[in-house]
């Protein structure tokens, strides 16, 4: 199941620089996962300096 970014983001973009393979972009107030791409890994849940990613 693909990660998702909530509200928390900071549109830091930690997360999308850490993707393997560029399944995060910057979205409108905040980053956003392309669940297609996405392959679950849970690098950019690391990542993340405020928990905005959970799994969907």
């Amino acid at each position: 199941m693909a990660h998702k970014i909530n509200d928390e983001c900071i549109s830091c973009g930690s997360c999308a620089a850490c993707c393997p393979v560029g399944a995060i972009s910057e979205g409108e107030g905040k980053y956003v996962i392309d669940a297609d791409t996405c392959i679950d890994c849970g690098a950019c849940a690391g990542q993340c300096p405020v928990g905005a990613i959970e799994e969907a």
